[in-house]
């Protein structure tokens, strides 16, 4: 029990600083290494079995950073970095811009308020397939999304709300984070993405749709709130039409080419991304009329993308892994699991302790990343351990960030939209709350119902 006591010391030290907006990789990387120099001095082993003992506890722990900087960067780490390096360049190019603007379009033509909120919050969604980060998508919606809903006659709470939520529910296949749950789950990333994590979150969009539409049609009438109109702004955008597929070519290459759609021919994701960036580049170059110094300088936006996920993603990743080897060899996790035993906690109990310690830091440091990469780590073992399926405790975790940063008044997007809404990040919590709390019951139904419980 001393071992689970110290784990959970640090582990609520640690949400404690971030949330005092502390570095949260550098945080996680300080509390990773304490732990292991606590489980060296209780006469535990550091390491795992696949990697040699340096001979000293310091140095084992560093041994360790080592490692995790090795596996981490050139592994998943470099999905995420390509991934994010893509993202970057379809921002520059201006590809990103043309899809809102013609996912836009068709909003314009609805004209019950409530019916409009749905719709945008649909296409918000889909939206989120080429716009990665949820600032980003929240501050493009606000800017393009916003003025139109507000003109059909939206509150403007509510449609803030609709602007902050579209990343609550990961659709992307090529998302960082379904990326890293696919390598934990122990499945192809196609597999995961589509045949299991995809059914779900449609289910979880359309529920909370719903919600929304029922939630602030009653927040609107209680609160008398004012329906304050604009006039709709253009959208202004540099590049054709034809570069909306351009955001999509990951996606549609995970399709492509897995090996079963095209006979023979099977990628993975990071000759996939590299053929996307490849095509989007061939596409630039003669669309600005074969200038190849225009194009290589629209390049450089992807390599600085790749070194800002590294800094912002990747390191975040490598602390989060030394904090979850910090736990698992200290014993806390071992204890954990035979307090959930004698309790007689099953698969279904752990799911739901996962599911609600994700949510929990998710709110608490307005982080879809930190929490859901601190501790899937913890997921294959405990699944392990009691012989279940990983993906049972992995997706509903992965959604459980996300929907969590939703509801958390520190959180980037809820910060930006609301500020550029100008009202209070509270107020648009509370719009967000009941439709996250409605995904995350679907979630875990759906998980339920469609992801085998064991191994």
């Amino acid at each position: 029990m001393l071992e689970l006591f110290i784990g959970l010391i640090v582990t609520v030290a640690v949400g404690y600083f971030i949330v005092k907006e502390y570095k949260a990789a550098g945080v996680l990387l300080t509390a990773g290494i304490t732990l292991l120099i606590i489980t060296g001095l209780l006469g535990k082993q550091i390491l795992p079995s696949s990697i040699t003992s340096t001979g000293n506890i310091l140095t084992d722990s560093l041994e360790f950073v080592k490692y995790m900087l090795q596996y981490r960067g050139g592994g998943l780490g470099m999905q995420i970095m390509l991934l994010c390096g893509f993202a970057a360049y379809m921002t520059k190019i201006d590809a990103n811009n043309v899809v809102v603007k013609q996912f836009s379009k068709p909003l314009s033509y609805i004209k019950s308020p409530y019916t409009l909120l749905v719709a945008a919050y649909i296409v918000a969604c889909l939206m989120s397939l080429a716009v990665s980060s949820a600032t980003g998508l929240g501050v493009l919606l606000m800017a393009t999304l916003f003025p139109m809903m507000t003109a059909m006659g939206i509150s403007r709470p509510a449609a803030v709300a609709v602007c902050a939520s579209p990343a609550a529910i990961i659709l992307s296949p090529t998302s960082g984070d379904v990326v890293v749950a696919a390598e934990k789950s122990g499945l192809p990333l196609h597999v995961f993405a589509v045949e299991t994590v995809l059914p779900v979150s449609i289910c979880a969009i359309i529920v909370m749709a719903i919600a929304a539409f029922f939630w602030n049609r009653h927040l609107d009438k209680k609160e008398n709130t004012p329906m304050v109109k604009t006039d709709i702004s253009e959208i202004v955008v540099t590049a054709p039409g034809y570069y909306a597929f351009l955001p999509f070519l990951p996606i549609i290459g995970v399709f492509l080419f897995n090996g079963s759609t095209i006979e023979g021919l099977s990628l993975d994701i990071y000759t996939i991304v590299v053929f996307s960036i490849f095509i989007s580049a061939v596409v630039d170059f003669v669309t600005k009329r074969l200038d190849g110094r225009a194009t290589l300088e629209d390049l450089e936006s992807c390599y600085e993308g790749m070194g800002d996920a590294f800094k912002g993603v990747v390191m975040l990743l490598v602390a989060a892994g030394v904090f979850a080897q910090g736990l698992m060899s200290l014993g806390a996790i071992d204890n954990l699991i035979g307090l959930a035993e004698a309790a007689g906690a099953g698969g279904f109990a752990l799911m739901l302790i996962l599911t609600g310690l994700t949510v929990a830091a998710a709110i608490a440091t307005g982080s879809g990343n930190a929490p859901f990469y601190a501790f899937v780590e913890l997921a294959p073992a405990l699944a392990g351990k009691m012989g279940l399926n990983p993906a049972f405790l992995i997706i509903p975790m992965l959604q459980a960030s996300n929907l969590g940063r939703t509801i958390s008044p520190v959180a980037g997007v809820i910060v930006a939209t609301s500020g550029m809404g100008k009202i209070s990040p509270f107020e648009v919590v509370k719009r967000t709350s009941v439709p996250v709390i409605a995904g995350l019951i679907t979630v875990i139904a759906g998980t339920m119902v469609l992801v085998p419980m064991y191994a």
